[in-house]
């Protein structure tokens, strides 16, 4: 196998299932049908896999586009062991619920955490994002 430099790399992931993870924390599951020198993706038969504790919910999303600079991480699905998760397979409407609740659980601990700093002095710039 010969290396290919940059986005060219890609060129040997066209066709194949790959499991692309964006800035915004999104996990994607499609086939990569082409790419550009900017690395922009379009993934077919794409699903977003949403991830609670041991449970996963799959949204199907069709064909996606992807803006090379959203990308995180990128590798090659192995097919043979894509069925053998350890993981409970949930609802769209249940891994969406599950979520909700994560978030309200993360945004009440941030709320303690601020108040507690608050407490001591601290004060904390609301404009910083997590991402």
């Amino acid at each position: 196998m010969n290396y290919l430099p940059g986005t060219a790399s890609l060129v040997e992931e066209i066709d194949k299932k790959l499991l692309v993870v964006l800035r915004d924390g999104r996990t994607l599951i499609g086939y990569l049908r082409t790419i550009d020198q900017f690395a922009n993706l379009v993934l077919h038969r794409t699903i977003e896999r949403i991830h609670v504790g041991k449970k996963y919910g799959d949204i199907p999303r069709g064909i996606f586009i992807v803006r090379g600079e959203n990308v995180v991480l990128l590798g090659e699905v192995d097919l043979e062991n894509e069925h053998n998760l350890p993981l409970e397979q949930v609802n769209i409407d249940t891994i969406l619920e599950l979520q909700r609740e994560q978030q309200l659980e993360r945004e009440a601990e941030q709320e303690r955490k601020k108040k507690a700093m608050a407490e001591r002095g601290i004060h904390v710039d609301q404009t910083i994002d997590d991402f």
